[in-house]
């Protein structure tokens, strides 16, 4: 009866693996929540662990070598939609769209499409003004300019609804802008007074707000009274630096300029945060952009962190538990020594046999790497900046993508159309 007992399980474990892949396939987007609500509903969010999902995952992969894909009907059928086409075919870029250089002599040192649109972009310079650009129709205009800091602005992000806009400030003030008319609805001053440098939304939860200052200490803020969060503070061992929650918003990682990533648990009904673990990436060396996923690709097998940090690598991680623990999965070789650069994933699952990630470099350049190439990483590599390109975005198709640098440059590049 032993071997029987086996068998089942077996085909249990197979059943569901293939099952988690098909449910994957219905919505290239199902697990990023900002995309949904752009459209003014919530999906439903499963509360399975990540440790029964890495356990389905591995039942699959463990038998197959190094970087190959699930073999399901799902897998065939989304290569066949793809039309056996590379991913540095899909990557390919014809050139330049447009140059804005409005804030030009200051870095731009975050830029962000509005979440599932083709043509508003959002960028933040040391020059203290944020600007809200529209692609279409032509020409590419500066839309509004956000100003009311008193000093450099560090960080910035898009609500759902892509109405407001929430911006951090070496002036010590979080700002709540109308993204229509740009007008300042509210400022939050930090009670310490320290400098502002990072801040993120809760993705589930809109009203609350995550913020990082230079005195080493994590916040959660309620936007719509400017008060903070109960039991929603935390201290890390340095300047936080950077900040990504997952998908369903339970986990939040915080990255300082100490080499250390936290996790914390987000108590989803209170705001609390709770810490639950520590990665030490290099001691010393900053932390200067997180980004989650919760699959890289239709087939890929792992919820993973995308991080930047003064080493001169980008690094992926794995995601191994419910309590965000990392394992580091593999590096690629950037130029990336002091300057405060960020990556991403690319925002579509992939038809196309492996996946792929964007970062900016300190040699002026934007690269693509496909996460599940051993060797030859590289898929693409843009150049036409002439500092530290700082910034990466995809607009929500992957037809367009954003690039800023240190010298206040944003480029906007064009995709091949095949």
């Amino acid at each position: 009866m032993q071997p029987l007992c086996f068998l089942h399980l077996s085909v249990f474990v197979d059943l569901m693996a293939a099952v988690w892949q098909q449910v994957l396939a219905v919505d290239a987007r199902c697990e990023d929540p900002r995309a949904q609500g752009a459209r003014g509903h919530r999906r439903s969010v499963s509360r399975g662990s990540y440790q029964l999902q890495a356990q389905m995952n591995r039942a699959v992969y463990d038998e197959r070598p190094p970087g190959s894909l699930v073999p399901t009907s799902v897998a065939e059928a989304s290569r066949a939609m793809a039309g056996d086409t590379t991913l540095s075919e899909n990557y390919a870029f014809a050139g330049m769209h447009h140059i804005f250089d409005q804030h030009v002599d200051s870095a731009v040192p975050r830029l962000q499409f509005a979440n599932d649109d083709k043509h508003l972009l959002a960028c933040c310079s040391l020059d203290g003004t944020l600007s809200i650009m529209t692609l279409s129709p032509p020409p590419p205009t500066v839309k509004v300019t956000l100003k009311g800091h008193a000093g450099p602005v560090t960080d910035f992000a898009w609500s759902l609804s892509n109405d407001i806009i929430v911006s951090t400030s070496k002036d010590g003030t979080l700002r709540i802008w109308n993204t229509e008319d740009g007008r300042c609805i509210r400022e939050v001053a930090d009670p310490e007074g320290s400098e502002l440098l990072c801040c993120t939304f809760q993705p589930m939860n809109n009203n609350l707000t995550v913020v990082g200052n230079s005195k080493h200490h994590l916040q959660v803020v309620n936007i719509s009274t400017g008060k903070k969060v109960k039991g929603g503070s935390s201290k890390l061992t340095g300047r936080v630096l950077s900040l990504s929650f997952d998908a369903p918003g339970r986990i939040l990682w915080a990255g300082d300029d100490r080499g250390s990533i936290f996790s914390f648990l987000f108590d989803m009904a209170t705001g609390k945060l709770t810490k639950a673990k520590r990665l030490v990436v290099n001691e010393g060396s900053p932390i200067s952009s997180i980004s989650a996923r919760s699959w890289i690709s239709r087939e890929a097998r792992d919820p993973s962190l995308l991080v930047n940090t003064c080493v001169n690598k980008l690094l992926l991680y794995r995601v191994v538990d419910n309590e965000g623990t990392l394992q580091l999965k593999r590096s690629f070789p950037i130029q990336h020594g002091s300057q405060p650069l960020h990556s991403i994933f690319c925002p579509l699952m992939s038809f196309r046999q492996g996946a792929c990630v964007v970062t900016g470099s300190e040699d002026a350049c934007v690269y693509f790497f496909d996460v599940e190439r051993n060797t030859k990483a590289i898929v693409n590599k843009l150049q036409g900046h002439s500092g530290p390109v700082l910034d990466v975005s995809f607009n929500c198709d992957e037809s367009l993508l954003a690039s800023s640098d240190a010298t206040g440059m944003v480029i906007i590049w064009r995709r091949e159309q095949k």
